[in-house]
């Protein structure tokens, strides 16, 4: 019996899961000052603070915490070293969990392939699940020189430098041939219909495909359009590297997952989702099929 789907995150998946973040540690600096017998006003006494509603804004998350809030609270509450560095990792996993476009490309989009090129290096299992376009990895350089054409005109980046950032990412993709690691891609069988760019291009990037799927360690799986799929709904797209961080690229950013709970629900996904999708040869017939609608096109 299918298990009943549960919904990963609401439509405000950006907004909604950094107010989390920033709520979860709030109520740990809020225990924390209770266990230490510190009402709210006391405690902003012996920070030196007139507003003592500050307390209370910082402990609902209502503000921004920030390295020398959880400091404070470690100070006055008389916490030990241990639980001090417990707070700060996951007050840096809160800080860092969005990104907007905007600040991502202010230095161009080369910046953007740049900041993931270590994370590439050292992954040992990296799964991505995509519902609108070829992963990154498996592009060819067309498709990915058309995709970031694309992304600076959307997004309004000011430096040109597609070129440069094709380049860097074609350059990524050698990890797909080193020995120790593993790929896994699902994908659901639209992306392969998908056209937004001329039939050539398409063509090129489904006979690529072909190809790049016969290496040792890539898996590329397909959720077939006709699959019953009762209780599994699509998700959002994702990128899981090792079972440590997940990354979700939205219209407005980039959100980046790393508490374990969170993560664990992806994983859960991940599960769910590879388990529809089918490999080898059923997936080659699928491309196959594309691959003649496409080059029977003038």
């Amino acid at each position: 019996m299918r298990r009943p789907r549960v919904r990963l995150m609401p439509p405000t998946v950006s907004s909604s899961s950094v107010q989390a973040a920033r709520e979860r540690l709030g109520g740990q600096l809020r225990e924390m000052r209770a266990d230490a017998g510190l009402s709210g006003v006391e405690f902003a006494r012996r920070a030196g603070w007139a507003d003592s509603s500050l307390v209370s804004m910082i402990e609902k998350g209502r503000r921004t915490i920030t390295v020398d809030h959880v400091r404070i609270w470690c100070r006055i509450s008389g916490a030990n070293e241990q639980r001090l560095a417990e707070l700060l990792a996951e007050q840096r996993a809160a800080a860092n969990m969005w990104e907007t476009h905007k600040e991502a490309t202010r230095a161009g989009l080369k910046r953007v392939q740049e900041s993931v090129r270590e994370k590439y290096e050292r992954v040992r299992v990296h799964r991505v699940y995509q519902t609108k376009v070829i992963p990154g990895l498996l592009q060819t350089e067309a498709l990915t020189t058309a995709y970031l054409t694309q992304a600076r005109m959307e997004q309004h980046v000011a430096v040109d430098d597609v070129a440069e950032a094709v380049a860097e990412r074609m350059a990524r993709q050698h990890v797909l041939r080193r020995p120790g690691k593993r790929f896994l891609f699902v994908v659901e069988e639209d992306v392969l219909w998908y056209r937004p760019f001329t039939p050539g291009t398409h063509a090129e990037q489904l006979r690529h495909l072909l190809e790049v799927i016969r290496l040792p360690t890539v898996s590329f799986g397909v959720i077939p359009r006709n699959t019953d799929r009762r209780g599994v709904s699509p998700d959002e797209s994702f990128t899981m590297s090792d079972t440590d961080v997940v990354s979700v690229e939205l219209v407005s950013g980039y959100l980046t997952i790393t508490q374990p709970y969170e993560v664990g629900m992806y994983v859960e996904a991940w599960e769910r989702l590879s388990g529809l999708s089918v490999y080898g040869r059923p997936v080659r017939e699928l491309i196959a099929v594309v691959l003649a609608d496409l080059e029977s096109r003038p």
